[in-house]
């Protein structure tokens, strides 16, 4: 359990260097530059983001672990295998991009006014970026942290949620640490004119992860939900631009009030269709010759043991780490000459769309999450997992093992 936990935090740590995280970098740097040399703000700021990442953690483990309890195969990331949830999340963040560039400022009218503190405003704003932070971060698995994850969701529930807050810990104490110690946050530069191109450059990460969801999303849903998605991103952007005029017209005192409920109706409008339009479309199965085999438990046992090794490759479109490992490995000429050489069965395991086979197999291999590689020998002996991050020597040297103990 001790080798779980510190496996859980330093694999948090590693998790702010992964490309699922990216998007967010962007809000998390821009509040600790706008600290404007006020330690206690900057304390806020980083205590605010830690509340933000441990109480949506949990609150992901705790549904996780339900889910599981109940008899759902679910595994971690399973919030986007629902075209609903990764279509509120690219709205989302779509919104975020449009704040840093000005478009609109997020409870500018009230902290003008007087109704809340600025403080009390950068706690709430911070929380929010962790919890955003928490929702992007969960279809990356960087080292360390896919076996803690394993572990932990064949543990007891107490357990597996010490697991899942020392996760959070990790992944939230590079930022906390920098806010809460004076020394550390002196380091940072100094507020000033630059923070505004900075602010706006800081966008392009957003549109960036608003991309990447969308794309996703047309794997999931289909061409129907994609414009139902892109319609809708118009109309946030169209409402985003009224409610900016909204608010520099009541810092003004002028008419105000007939754009904030044009705005409200947008957003109504956008929401109300999603619910019935996000559904994962149902495809044939086609079986083209020089495709992969489609994985199913059943295949892989008919398979096993009949002098041919069997590499199965367990991802999903939403998995980043997934697709640069099919980039830079798994779709080289090296790996495709070495497949073909030793005459392996390559399987895919498609896990974009919600597949109780594919988790009952991670959890059967201890891996909470995606990518997972495995590879079958061809006598028909022990599978092997392979590492999360590939490189081409890997997989070669995996299947020139796994052919060899046909002899």
């Amino acid at each position: 359990m001790l080798t779980a936990l510190f496996a859980a935090f330093l694999g948090g740590i590693i998790l702010n260097f992964m490309p699922c995280v990216f998007p967010v970098i962007s809000l998390k740097a821009f509040g600790l530059i706008r600290h404007d040399g006020d330690l206690s703000s900057a304390r806020r700021e980083g205590l605010g983001f830690l509340l933000g990442v441990i109480v949506t953690m949990m609150a992901l483990a705790g549904i996780l672990l339900a889910a599981r309890a109940g008899g759902a195969a679910v595994g971690w990331g399973f919030q986007l295998q629902s075209p609903l949830v990764i279509s509120l999340l690219a709205l989302v963040i779509l919104g975020a991009a449009l704040n840093l560039l000005g478009v609109f400022e997020v409870g500018l009218s009230l902290q003008r006014a007087g109704e809340i503190s600025l403080g009390r405003g950068a706690f709430v704003r911070s929380a929010l970026t962790g919890a955003l932070a928490i929702i992007v971060a969960t279809p990356c698995s960087a080292p360390f942290m896919a076996s803690a994850i394993g572990y932990a969701l064949v543990q007891p529930p107490v357990i597996s949620l010490a697991i899942f807050f020392a996760l959070a810990l990790g992944f939230a104490a590079p930022f906390t640490l920098i806010s809460l110690f004076p020394a550390l946050a002196k380091r940072l530069p100094r507020p000033g004119a630059w923070m505004n191109t900075l602010k706006h450059a800081l966008a392009f990460p957003m549109l960036g992860a608003f991309a990447w969801l969308v794309w996703v999303l047309a794997q999931q849903a289909g061409t129907t939900a994609l414009g139902t998605l892109l319609a809708g991103s118009v109309a946030l952007s169209f409402a985003a631009w009224l409610y900016g005029i909204a608010q520099r017209r009541h810092l003004a005192g002028r008419g105000y009030r007939v754009m904030y409920a044009v705005t409200a109706a947008l957003l109504v409008a956008i929401l109300l269709p999603l619910p019935s339009v996000m559904k994962p479309i149902e495809t044939a199965e086609t079986t083209v010759s020089t495709a992969p085999i489609k994985w199913t438990p059943q295949t892989v046992a008919d398979q096993r043991g009949h002098g041919k090794a069997i590499f199965v490759n367990f991802t999903a479109s939403w998995c980043i780490t997934c697709q640069v490992n099919d980039k830079t490995s798994l779709l080289t000429q090296a790996v495709k000459e070495a497949l073909a050489r030793t005459g392996t069965l390559y399987m895919v395991a498609d896990s974009t769309k919600f597949n109780a086979d594919v988790d009952d197999a991670l959890s059967q291999f201890g891996q909470g999450g995606l990518p997972m590689y495995v590879v079958y020998p061809a006598d028909g002996g022990a599978p092997k997992v392979l590492p999360q991050v590939l490189t081409p020597s890997i997989v070669v040297n995996a299947l020139n093992q796994a052919a060899g103990k046909k002899a």
